[in-house]
């Protein structure tokens, strides 16, 4: 076994028997390195990617291929979940070199780790020549080499950068506008989602393009938010067995799923589901937001409340084997019922995955249209078909379970957490209640230190954390006091704000760094600006702090805040999908955020009968106790809701009917 066989991350454990002489990231690697005069090679990856499974296979367990890595390199291998930080150097290297991205990530280094040369996934022939002549390359032209090195740093260090914006623009709608008439162009009006493949479903830019189409009441985005909604739903990204989605398709239609599901994209994809039910009350937004909280509670939470990271796309060495089926497999589990569930689900003779013989589940016709054209009732075909899903569901539950990577990652909790928070807000399930506590405890409980820092990882031998940790559970302990009005989830919130903005912002720059000003130095210190799969960190801070400026009153927050916005909005309007979670702020910009403080002995009931109305530039607070300045002055025996915008509150109204009216004025 290698040095790897230490590791805590189920990533790096996996590639401990390789023949490969990998080392974990560390001073042990990265001294050899120094000493011999060798080439790094970093290769990044994580447990639940298939590719990487297919490069390891092919090349790292080869004992030829590792000869050739372990005579001319210092080879280090990097779970890029744990060490995000240097997953982004590397693959900002990679981007500026190819124009690309994806993982697994290698990129070869000097010795003093500033990159050379890199890529993704490479077949066996051309990784060991590419080795060969990058070792020759360094021995005979060290000059070349580092320039190489010396303007692929440089680029690495400009990378995400934004220029620091002194004057306060005056936000409009046209700004808004101008986001969104350029996005629009790429819709794909008769699939849902953007117009190319592979499809992710990016929660944060259809969160933002469904706020945008009802406050701006463009009803030509509604319904690309509504169609890419259930395509997504109808699609086999989403497993209609077992609930939850996989991280994408790699084709247009969402049809066959990239297998590996995130405990990120879960999360997220929870709190869309869930807000889109109270915009558009269709139900089967309300069905995947129960499923997939199924799912996450069956397969992806450990004992003690955490959440665990992903489930591998392979199992058996088999891309998706755990989730298809043949016709025939279908047939036997369901006899004389096998007919009408493989109509619904689209199952043919020859497989609808046609390169594996085998078939996706995914649906075409509405549970209406299909019972009209079977000559049934909507509601037996909906009976017989939940029937016939948890007979399946019960025989693939004894097949090889797809690989379990047990990492509990702060951020990712925080998604999953705010998830079940807007799963209760809309849906009032004291269950979700009850699953947000318990994570929420564990939290902190288990990722905070002794000086009440977070920890990215638990049970991790590197105890620190990034930006969106931080950035990610402070959004969740927001959204929890926003559903409790327990005040202790606001005040960790602004606990971990003051740290944040200690550790990691800049006031020279007017951004917070991705990286802790007392954590590891690298060759660059990167901030995180672009919003992906998962918001970036700047943005999610940048709305905290807006929403914490107006709990808490507090100068500092808002100032931050707006620091961020102007710095990013000379670039929002060129590309707003990779900007949505910025224009979510702007949104609020314009159209400013109301306070509704909730006072009186009927507080939870009157949050509940509030929150049944579409309101999404708001922020909920209340309770019987004045512990935040808005509730200063206005508690007491009689049920009130003040509604507040602009520093400005109206009269208060004794119900929700009155106090909606001040909204819609």
């Amino acid at each position: 076994m290698n040095r790897l066989a230490n590791s805590a991350s189920p990533y790096l454990l996996q590639h401990a028997n390789n023949p490969v002489n990998w080392y974990p990231w560390g001073a042990e690697a990265l001294q050899k390195a120094r000493d011999e005069n060798k080439l790094i090679l970093v290769s990044i990856g994580y447990s639940a990617c298939h590719w990487c499974h297919v490069m390891e296979h092919e090349s790292f367990e080869d004992e030829q291929v590792a000869a050739v890595m372990n005579e001319n390199f210092v080879c280090i291998k990097v779970d890029r979940e744990e060490r995000p930080d240097i997953d982004q150097i590397y693959m900002s290297a990679v981007q500026l070199m190819t124009g690309r991205g994806g993982w697994p990530l290698n990129c070869i280094c000097l010795p003093d780790q500033r990159p050379i040369y890199g890529g993704t996934y490479f077949p066996k022939k051309d990784w060991t020549s590419l080795l060969i002549n990058l070792a020759e390359f360094y021995r005979d032209k060290p000059q070349e080499a580092e320039g190489y090195a010396v303007r692929l740093t440089e680029g690495i260090q400009q990378y995400e950068s934004v220029d620091f914006i002194t004057e306060q623009p005056e936000y409009s709608e046209a700004d808004l506008e101008a986001i969104v008439n350029n996005w629009r162009k790429h819709f794909d009006l008769k699939e849902g989602g953007m117009n190319h493949a592979p499809k992710f479903p990016m929660p944060n830019n259809w969160q933002f393009l469904m706020r945008y189409a009802h406050l701006m009441k463009d009803e030509g985005i509604a319904n690309a938010v509504k169609l890419t909604l259930k395509k997504m739903a109808y699609g086999g990204i989403y497993d209609h067995i077992g609930g939850g989605f996989a991280r994408y398709s790699v084709d247009a239609r969402w049809h066959v799923p990239h297998f590996e599901k995130m405990l990120y994209d879960n999360g997220q994809l929870i709190s869309l589901y869930a807000e889109a039910y109270t915009w558009n009350r269709d139900p089967l937004y309300k069905q995947i937001v129960d499923e997939t909280i199924a799912f996450v509670q069956g397969e992806l939470t450990s004992p003690d409340n955490g959440y665990y990271s992903a489930l591998d796309a392979d199992s058996e060495g088999v891309e998706g084997k755990f989730y298809t089926f043949t016709k025939a497999e279908i047939e036997e589990v369901l006899g004389k019922d096998a007919n009408l569930f493989c109509i619904y689900y689209n199952i043919t003779e020859d497989g609808n995955w046609e390169e594996e013989e085998t078939n996706v589940f995914f649906r075409k016709d509405d549970d209406a249209e299909l019972a009209a054209k079977l000559g049934i009732s909507e509601s037996e075909l909906k009976d017989r078909i939940a029937t016939l899903k948890t007979k399946v569901f019960e025989h693939r539950s004894h097949r090889i379970r797809p690989g379990l990577d047990y990492k509990i990652i702060a951020s990712w909790n925080g998604l999953m957490l705010k998830g079940l928070c807007e799963a209760y807000r809309v849906f009032n399930d004291e269950v979700y209640l009850d699953l947000a506590l318990k994570n929420a405890e564990f939290i902190l409980n288990n990722l905070v230190d002794k000086d009440g820092k977070l920890i990215r990882i638990h049970k991790s031998e590197n105890p620190i954390a990034f930006l969106d940790d931080y950035a990610n559970i402070i959004e969740a302990l927001i959204a929890l006091y926003e559903v409790t009005f327990d005040l202790k989830w606001l005040n960790f919130a602004r606990a971990f704000t003051n740290i944040a903005i200690e550790l990691y912002y800049d006031e020279n720059e007017g951004m917070f760094f991705y990286t802790a000003a007392d954590n590891e130095q690298l060759i660059a210190r990167k901030c995180e600006i672009m919003d992906g799969v998962i918001p970036a960190s700047n943005s999610v801070m940048a709305r905290n702090l807006k929403k914490l400026d107006l709990l808490f009153e507090e100068e500092r927050y808002h100032h931050i805040s707006a620091q961020l916005l102007r710095n990013l909005m000379p670039y929002m309007a060129k590309y707003g999908s990779v900007y949505s979670n910025w224009a979510m702020l702007l949104l609020e910009e314009v159209f400013g955020t109301y306070e509704v403080a909730i006072t009186g002995p009927q507080v939870t009931e009157l949050r509940r009968e509030m929150e049944q109305n579409y309101i999404p530039n708001k922020i909920m607070l209340g309770g019987n106790e004045e512990n935040l300045p808005l509730l200063q002055g206005r508690t007491g025996d009689t049920a009130r809701i003040f509604i507040c915008k602009d520093k400005t509150c109206g009269l208060p109204a004794h119900n929700v009917v009155q106090a909606l009216k001040q909204i819609t004025a």
